[in-house]
């Protein structure tokens, strides 16, 4: 799963068995220009994660490999470090919640930005 966002809309790429489902939206006017670049990443983590298990792209169990193309994220998501943004501590807990309601196996990768899938998806 690749995703991306910035201060206007969030976009995300889920690879499975050969097939690419790729998404963007729009923020709500809750976010638009309202957060940061980091924290509409998280909402589009949050957002892909959801959609995914939605549309069945993602099921209950399923392995899924994250890639992040920002190194606080992968710092902040593989590890217990702590966090100052009320916001992103926020989206944390309710992506480990889904990933524990849904029994997901994760692997969170650290790759660059040029190798994100989704960022062409902003423009």
């Amino acid at each position: 799963m690749y995703f991306d966002g910035d201060l206007k809309k969030i976009s995300w790429v889920i690879l499975t068995e050969g097939k690419k489902f790729a998404q963007n939206r729009t923020h709500i006017e809750k976010y638009k220009d309202k957060i940061s670049k980091i924290q509409s990443k998280y909402v589009a983590l949050h957002i892909a994660l959801f959609w995914g298990i939605g549309t069945f792209k993602i099921k209950n169990g399923d392995y899924v490999k994250i890639r992040l193309d920002e190194e606080i994220m992968h710092d902040q998501l593989s590890s217990k470090i702590k966090i100052e943004d009320e916001f992103i501590e926020n989206k944390i807990k309710f992506i480990q919640s889904f990933i524990k309601q849904r029994k997901l196996k994760i692997d969170f990768e650290k790759i660059d930005s040029q190798n994100n899938l989704s960022n062409k998806f902003l423009k």
